[in-house]
Protein backbone atom coordinates (compact mmCIF):
# COMPACT_ATOMS: atom_id res chain seq x y z
CA UNK A 1 0.00 0.00 0.00
CA UNK A 2 1.51 3.48 -0.98
CA UNK A 3 2.14 6.81 1.32
CA UNK A 4 -1.37 8.21 -0.60
CA UNK A 5 -3.89 4.66 0.35
CA UNK A 6 -2.56 4.64 3.56
CA UNK A 7 -3.14 8.89 4.24
CA UNK A 8 -6.59 8.30 2.68
CA UNK A 9 -7.14 5.43 4.89
CA UNK A 10 -5.82 7.22 7.93
CA UNK A 11 -7.85 10.17 7.10
CA UNK A 12 -11.00 8.10 6.41
CA UNK A 13 -10.72 6.61 9.44
CA UNK A 14 -10.52 9.37 11.69
CA UNK A 15 -13.39 10.53 10.07
CA UNK A 16 -15.56 8.07 11.06
CA UNK A 17 -14.57 7.92 14.46
CA UNK A 18 -14.97 11.72 14.64
CA UNK A 19 -18.33 11.33 13.11
CA UNK A 20 -18.82 8.31 15.81
CA UNK A 21 -17.62 10.09 18.49
CA UNK A 22 -19.89 12.92 17.94
CA UNK A 23 -22.75 10.74 17.41
CA UNK A 24 -22.28 9.16 21.04
CA UNK A 25 -22.04 12.66 22.78
CA UNK A 26 -24.58 14.14 21.08
CA UNK A 27 -27.06 11.37 23.03
CA UNK A 28 -24.47 10.76 25.91
CA UNK A 29 -24.20 14.72 27.10
CA UNK A 30 -27.67 15.44 28.07
CA UNK A 31 -28.27 12.34 29.89
CA UNK A 32 -25.23 13.26 31.98
CA UNK A 33 -25.77 17.28 32.20
CA UNK A 34 -29.78 16.68 32.87
CA UNK A 35 -32.33 18.73 30.40
CA UNK A 36 -31.74 21.74 31.93
CA UNK A 37 -28.56 22.91 30.26
CA UNK A 38 -28.12 25.20 27.84
CA UNK A 39 -27.80 23.31 24.07
CA UNK A 40 -24.04 24.46 23.88
CA UNK A 41 -23.70 22.02 26.79
CA UNK A 42 -26.33 19.55 25.97
CA UNK A 43 -29.27 21.15 26.49
CA UNK A 44 -32.82 21.52 25.06
CA UNK A 45 -31.92 23.68 21.28
CA UNK A 46 -35.05 26.27 21.50
CA UNK A 47 -36.85 26.45 18.21
CA UNK A 48 -39.42 28.15 16.61
CA UNK A 49 -41.09 25.17 15.52
CA UNK A 50 -44.73 24.32 16.05
CA UNK A 51 -47.47 22.01 14.23
CA UNK A 52 -49.80 24.84 14.14
CA UNK A 53 -49.20 28.64 14.68
CA UNK A 54 -51.01 31.69 14.05
CA UNK A 55 -49.82 34.72 11.43
CA UNK A 56 -50.02 37.87 12.77
CA UNK A 57 -46.79 39.87 10.80
CA UNK A 58 -43.82 40.50 12.84
CA UNK A 59 -43.28 40.21 16.62
CA UNK A 60 -42.61 43.69 18.27
CA UNK A 61 -39.68 43.77 20.50
CA UNK A 62 -38.96 46.43 22.00
CA UNK A 63 -36.37 48.08 24.56
CA UNK A 64 -37.28 51.71 23.54
CA UNK A 65 -39.77 53.97 22.50
CA UNK A 66 -38.74 55.89 18.96
CA UNK A 67 -40.08 59.24 20.18
CA UNK A 68 -39.48 62.87 20.98
CA UNK A 69 -41.79 63.31 23.18
CA UNK A 70 -40.83 63.34 27.27
CA UNK A 71 -42.13 60.28 27.39
CA UNK A 72 -40.89 57.71 30.03
CA UNK A 73 -42.21 54.53 31.22
CA UNK A 74 -41.25 52.45 34.82
CA UNK A 75 -41.37 48.95 34.95
CA UNK A 76 -41.28 46.83 37.68
CA UNK A 77 -40.11 42.73 37.53
CA UNK A 78 -40.97 39.55 39.16
CA UNK A 79 -43.62 41.00 41.81
CA UNK A 80 -46.03 40.80 43.20
CA UNK A 81 -45.08 40.73 47.07
CA UNK A 82 -46.23 41.29 50.17
CA UNK A 83 -43.97 43.47 51.65
CA UNK A 84 -41.81 45.45 48.58
CA UNK A 85 -44.85 45.92 46.03
CA UNK A 86 -47.07 47.98 48.52
CA UNK A 87 -43.57 50.32 48.81
CA UNK A 88 -44.05 50.69 44.94
CA UNK A 89 -47.88 51.08 44.96
CA UNK A 90 -48.02 53.49 47.85
CA UNK A 91 -44.95 55.80 46.19
CA UNK A 92 -47.29 55.62 42.59
CA UNK A 93 -50.12 56.71 44.40
CA UNK A 94 -48.94 59.42 46.61
CA UNK A 95 -47.25 60.65 42.97
CA UNK A 96 -50.13 60.13 40.53
CA UNK A 97 -47.63 58.14 38.51
CA UNK A 98 -48.40 55.02 35.97
CA UNK A 99 -46.14 52.24 35.82
CA UNK A 100 -46.09 48.65 33.99
CA UNK A 101 -45.53 45.65 36.42
CA UNK A 102 -44.39 42.20 34.89
CA UNK A 103 -46.22 39.71 37.32
CA UNK A 104 -44.82 36.13 37.77
CA UNK A 105 -47.86 33.96 37.76
CA UNK A 106 -47.71 32.15 40.38
CA UNK A 107 -46.33 34.85 42.75
CA UNK A 108 -49.91 36.56 41.80
CA UNK A 109 -51.47 33.42 42.77
CA UNK A 110 -50.09 33.46 46.02
CA UNK A 111 -50.30 37.45 46.64
CA UNK A 112 -52.83 38.69 44.91
CA UNK A 113 -54.50 40.44 47.67
CA UNK A 114 -51.33 42.97 47.55
CA UNK A 115 -52.27 44.27 44.40
CA UNK A 116 -56.21 43.85 44.14
CA UNK A 117 -57.68 47.11 43.85
CA UNK A 118 -54.57 48.88 43.32
CA UNK A 119 -53.52 48.37 39.31
CA UNK A 120 -56.27 50.37 37.44
CA UNK A 121 -53.76 53.28 36.73
CA UNK A 122 -51.10 50.51 35.53
CA UNK A 123 -50.15 48.39 32.81
CA UNK A 124 -49.72 44.31 33.96
CA UNK A 125 -47.84 42.57 31.70
CA UNK A 126 -46.49 38.44 31.52
CA UNK A 127 -43.73 37.65 33.12
CA UNK A 128 -43.92 33.83 33.11
CA UNK A 129 -45.47 31.45 35.61
CA UNK A 130 -42.16 30.66 37.35
CA UNK A 131 -39.27 33.26 36.41
CA UNK A 132 -38.49 30.25 33.96
CA UNK A 133 -35.56 30.67 31.38
CA UNK A 134 -37.50 30.43 27.90
CA UNK A 135 -34.40 30.83 26.06
CA UNK A 136 -33.74 27.09 27.80
CA UNK A 137 -37.19 25.55 26.90
CA UNK A 138 -39.00 24.08 23.85
CA UNK A 139 -42.50 25.67 22.25
CA UNK A 140 -44.97 23.67 24.82
CA UNK A 141 -43.33 24.68 27.87
CA UNK A 142 -42.73 28.24 26.94
CA UNK A 143 -46.74 28.00 26.08
CA UNK A 144 -47.70 26.56 29.10
CA UNK A 145 -45.72 29.35 31.12
CA UNK A 146 -47.44 31.89 29.56
CA UNK A 147 -50.60 30.76 29.36
CA UNK A 148 -50.98 30.19 33.00
CA UNK A 149 -49.70 33.72 33.82
CA UNK A 150 -51.98 35.51 30.95
CA UNK A 151 -55.15 33.52 32.81
CA UNK A 152 -53.89 34.23 36.42
CA UNK A 153 -53.49 38.62 34.80
CA UNK A 154 -56.99 38.46 33.38
CA UNK A 155 -58.63 36.67 36.71
CA UNK A 156 -57.47 39.19 39.26
CA UNK A 157 -57.16 42.60 37.02
CA UNK A 158 -60.20 41.45 34.68
CA UNK A 159 -58.29 42.73 31.92
CA UNK A 160 -55.83 40.54 28.94
CA UNK A 161 -52.47 41.13 29.23
CA UNK A 162 -50.49 42.51 26.08
CA UNK A 163 -46.86 42.48 27.03
CA UNK A 164 -44.53 40.21 27.72
CA UNK A 165 -40.89 40.41 29.34
CA UNK A 166 -38.51 37.29 29.11
CA UNK A 167 -36.83 36.87 32.30
CA UNK A 168 -33.09 38.32 31.78
CA UNK A 169 -34.69 39.32 28.74
CA UNK A 170 -33.54 35.84 27.17
CA UNK A 171 -35.46 35.13 24.12
CA UNK A 172 -35.28 32.01 21.65
CA UNK A 173 -37.36 31.01 18.98
CA UNK A 174 -39.57 29.42 20.86
CA UNK A 175 -40.11 32.46 22.88
CA UNK A 176 -40.88 34.63 19.51
CA UNK A 177 -43.38 32.23 18.02
CA UNK A 178 -45.30 32.05 21.50
CA UNK A 179 -45.46 35.57 21.86
CA UNK A 180 -46.77 35.74 18.35
CA UNK A 181 -49.40 33.01 18.49
CA UNK A 182 -50.59 34.51 21.79
CA UNK A 183 -50.30 38.47 20.11
CA UNK A 184 -47.91 39.73 22.67
CA UNK A 185 -45.62 43.01 21.95
CA UNK A 186 -41.84 42.09 23.58
CA UNK A 187 -40.80 44.13 26.00
CA UNK A 188 -37.27 44.68 26.98
CA UNK A 189 -35.72 47.67 28.99
CA UNK A 190 -33.72 50.88 27.56
CA UNK A 191 -31.77 51.25 31.22
CA UNK A 192 -31.77 49.51 34.70
CA UNK A 193 -31.80 50.94 38.08
CA UNK A 194 -28.89 48.35 39.08
CA UNK A 195 -26.71 49.69 36.98
CA UNK A 196 -26.47 52.69 39.27
CA UNK A 197 -25.40 53.13 42.93
CA UNK A 198 -27.97 50.90 45.08
CA UNK A 199 -27.71 52.96 47.81
CA UNK A 200 -28.23 56.60 45.88
CA UNK A 201 -29.69 55.89 42.15
CA UNK A 202 -31.47 59.03 41.54
CA UNK A 203 -29.19 61.35 40.14
CA UNK A 204 -27.87 58.62 37.68
CA UNK A 205 -30.65 57.78 36.69
CA UNK A 206 -32.81 60.63 36.18
CA UNK A 207 -30.14 62.22 33.88
CA UNK A 208 -29.41 58.77 31.97
CA UNK A 209 -33.13 59.01 30.80
CA UNK A 210 -33.84 59.88 27.22
CA UNK A 211 -37.45 60.54 25.84
CA UNK A 212 -38.99 57.16 24.81
CA UNK A 213 -36.93 55.36 27.77
CA UNK A 214 -38.29 51.54 29.67
CA UNK A 215 -36.71 51.78 32.86
CA UNK A 216 -36.48 48.56 34.55
CA UNK A 217 -36.62 47.69 38.66
CA UNK A 218 -37.71 45.13 40.97
CA UNK A 219 -40.76 45.03 43.19
CA UNK A 220 -39.09 41.36 45.04
CA UNK A 221 -35.47 40.08 45.41
CA UNK A 222 -31.78 41.52 46.54
CA UNK A 223 -32.33 43.40 49.97
CA UNK A 224 -29.88 45.64 47.95
CA UNK A 225 -32.62 46.85 45.41
CA UNK A 226 -34.85 48.01 48.66
CA UNK A 227 -33.05 51.75 48.49
CA UNK A 228 -33.67 52.56 45.34
CA UNK A 229 -37.45 52.12 45.68
CA UNK A 230 -37.87 53.85 48.99
CA UNK A 231 -36.67 56.12 46.44
CA UNK A 232 -39.03 55.56 44.14
CA UNK A 233 -40.53 59.36 44.77
CA UNK A 234 -37.18 61.12 44.57
CA UNK A 235 -36.96 58.78 41.11
CA UNK A 236 -40.28 60.46 39.92
CA UNK A 237 -40.09 63.82 40.77
CA UNK A 238 -36.64 63.88 39.19
CA UNK A 239 -38.11 63.15 35.98
CA UNK A 240 -40.65 65.28 35.58
CA UNK A 241 -38.35 68.19 36.93
CA UNK A 242 -36.66 66.93 33.79
CA UNK A 243 -39.98 67.67 32.00
CA UNK A 244 -40.55 63.94 31.72
CA UNK A 245 -43.91 62.96 31.76
CA UNK A 246 -44.37 58.99 33.43
CA UNK A 247 -47.01 56.83 30.94
CA UNK A 248 -47.14 52.66 30.63
CA UNK A 249 -45.37 50.87 28.65
CA UNK A 250 -48.29 50.44 26.26
CA UNK A 251 -49.02 54.55 25.97
CA UNK A 252 -45.27 54.69 24.95
CA UNK A 253 -46.06 52.20 22.45
CA UNK A 254 -48.85 53.33 21.23
CA UNK A 255 -47.65 56.97 20.87
CA UNK A 256 -45.02 55.87 18.57
CA UNK A 257 -46.88 54.23 16.43
CA UNK A 258 -49.41 56.85 15.75
CA UNK A 259 -46.18 58.59 14.96
CA UNK A 260 -44.92 56.29 12.70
Amino acid sequence: MGDFSRRTLLRDGFAAAAGAGAVYLSRTIPKILGPDRLPIDGGYAATADLPKWTRRGSVGIHWFAETTEPTVALTFDDGPAPHWTPIVLDALDAAAAPATFFMVGRQLRTNRTVVEGRLDRHDVGNHTWSHADLARLGPAAVRRELQSTHDEIAAVTGREPILFRPPWGHLGGSTILAANDMNYEVVLWSVAISSFNPQDPVDGLVQAVVPGTIILMHDVGDPQRLPGLRRLGDIITGLRDRGFRLVTVSELLSAQSAAV
